[in-house]
Protein backbone atom coordinates (compact mmCIF):
# COMPACT_ATOMS: atom_id res chain seq x y z
CA UNK A 1 0.00 0.00 0.00
CA UNK A 2 1.21 3.18 -0.79
CA UNK A 3 1.39 5.86 1.84
CA UNK A 4 -0.30 9.22 1.73
CA UNK A 5 3.25 11.35 1.75
CA UNK A 6 4.70 8.49 -1.42
CA UNK A 7 1.22 9.87 -3.30
CA UNK A 8 1.81 13.36 -2.49
CA UNK A 9 5.64 13.43 -3.65
CA UNK A 10 4.35 10.78 -6.99
CA UNK A 11 1.43 13.65 -7.56
CA UNK A 12 3.17 16.45 -7.44
CA UNK A 13 6.67 15.31 -9.35
CA UNK A 14 4.31 13.44 -12.34
CA UNK A 15 2.12 16.22 -12.76
CA UNK A 16 4.80 18.40 -12.71
CA UNK A 17 6.67 16.41 -15.04
CA UNK A 18 3.82 16.04 -17.67
CA UNK A 19 3.26 19.72 -17.92
CA UNK A 20 6.65 20.69 -18.47
CA UNK A 21 7.10 17.88 -20.97
CA UNK A 22 3.88 19.09 -22.63
CA UNK A 23 4.97 22.65 -22.71
CA UNK A 24 8.47 22.00 -23.96
CA UNK A 25 6.55 20.08 -27.01
CA UNK A 26 4.34 22.91 -27.52
CA UNK A 27 6.91 25.31 -27.37
CA UNK A 28 5.53 27.39 -24.66
CA UNK A 29 7.26 28.87 -21.05
CA UNK A 30 5.04 29.30 -18.09
CA UNK A 31 4.77 32.78 -18.90
CA UNK A 32 2.48 32.06 -22.17
CA UNK A 33 0.67 29.71 -20.32
CA UNK A 34 -2.78 31.98 -18.44
CA UNK A 35 -4.28 29.60 -15.92
CA UNK A 36 -3.18 26.41 -14.48
CA UNK A 37 -5.84 23.82 -13.34
CA UNK A 38 -5.04 20.91 -11.48
CA UNK A 39 -7.00 18.32 -10.39
CA UNK A 40 -8.51 19.29 -7.81
CA UNK A 41 -7.52 16.62 -4.78
CA UNK A 42 -5.45 18.58 -2.19
CA UNK A 43 -4.73 22.45 -1.91
CA UNK A 44 -1.16 21.58 -1.11
CA UNK A 45 -0.67 19.67 -4.50
CA UNK A 46 -2.08 22.51 -6.51
CA UNK A 47 0.39 24.70 -4.70
CA UNK A 48 3.47 22.92 -4.84
CA UNK A 49 2.37 22.14 -8.60
CA UNK A 50 2.85 25.64 -9.45
CA UNK A 51 5.39 26.60 -7.94
CA UNK A 52 7.82 23.74 -9.50
CA UNK A 53 6.46 25.60 -12.90
CA UNK A 54 7.11 28.32 -11.69
CA UNK A 55 3.16 29.33 -12.41
CA UNK A 56 2.05 31.40 -9.86
CA UNK A 57 -1.04 31.31 -7.27
CA UNK A 58 -3.25 33.93 -8.83
CA UNK A 59 -2.98 31.70 -12.28
CA UNK A 60 -4.15 28.74 -10.53
CA UNK A 61 -7.33 27.88 -10.41
CA UNK A 62 -8.24 25.94 -6.11
CA UNK A 63 -11.49 25.52 -6.28
CA UNK A 64 -12.22 22.36 -3.40
CA UNK A 65 -13.38 24.88 -0.44
CA UNK A 66 -16.85 25.06 -2.74
CA UNK A 67 -16.94 21.44 -4.43
CA UNK A 68 -14.65 19.59 -1.99
CA UNK A 69 -12.31 16.64 -4.16
CA UNK A 70 -15.02 15.27 -7.28
CA UNK A 71 -12.26 12.82 -8.09
CA UNK A 72 -12.26 13.06 -12.33
CA UNK A 73 -15.11 15.72 -12.56
CA UNK A 74 -12.97 17.69 -10.79
CA UNK A 75 -11.21 19.64 -13.71
CA UNK A 76 -13.97 20.32 -15.55
CA UNK A 77 -15.82 22.05 -12.76
CA UNK A 78 -13.23 23.85 -12.18
CA UNK A 79 -12.62 24.79 -15.76
CA UNK A 80 -16.49 25.85 -15.52
CA UNK A 81 -16.49 27.32 -12.41
CA UNK A 82 -13.69 29.58 -13.50
CA UNK A 83 -14.82 30.76 -17.12
CA UNK A 84 -18.50 31.79 -14.93
CA UNK A 85 -16.48 33.36 -12.85
CA UNK A 86 -14.26 35.43 -15.62
CA UNK A 87 -10.84 33.55 -14.72
CA UNK A 88 -10.50 31.96 -18.25
CA UNK A 89 -11.35 34.10 -21.00
CA UNK A 90 -11.78 33.50 -25.03
CA UNK A 91 -7.78 33.26 -25.87
CA UNK A 92 -6.66 32.26 -22.37
CA UNK A 93 -3.81 29.14 -22.49
CA UNK A 94 -4.65 27.11 -20.15
CA UNK A 95 -3.00 24.03 -18.47
CA UNK A 96 -5.18 21.42 -17.00
CA UNK A 97 -3.20 18.22 -15.03
CA UNK A 98 -4.38 15.47 -13.35
CA UNK A 99 -3.22 12.76 -11.09
CA UNK A 100 -5.68 10.08 -10.09
CA UNK A 101 -6.38 5.83 -9.19
CA UNK A 102 -3.51 3.71 -10.34
CA UNK A 103 -1.13 6.56 -9.86
CA UNK A 104 -1.97 7.39 -13.62
CA UNK A 105 -1.35 11.02 -14.31
CA UNK A 106 -1.82 13.32 -17.67
CA UNK A 107 -1.74 16.46 -18.71
CA UNK A 108 -3.42 18.70 -21.82
CA UNK A 109 -2.79 22.03 -23.00
CA UNK A 110 -5.59 24.47 -24.85
CA UNK A 111 -6.54 27.26 -26.10
CA UNK A 112 -9.74 28.32 -24.56
CA UNK A 113 -12.53 29.69 -27.49
CA UNK A 114 -15.37 29.30 -25.57
CA UNK A 115 -17.80 32.14 -24.15
CA UNK A 116 -16.40 34.02 -21.31
CA UNK A 117 -18.13 34.14 -18.18
CA UNK A 118 -21.04 37.21 -18.69
CA UNK A 119 -21.55 35.76 -22.16
CA UNK A 120 -25.33 33.48 -22.84
CA UNK A 121 -24.97 30.07 -22.80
Amino acid sequence: MVSGREVFRRAVTDMSAACRSLMDKAGVTPDDVDVLIPHQANARIVAAVGQRLGIPPERSILDMATVGNTSAASIPIALDRAVRAGRVRPGDLVLMASFGAGLAWGATLARWTGVSGGEAR
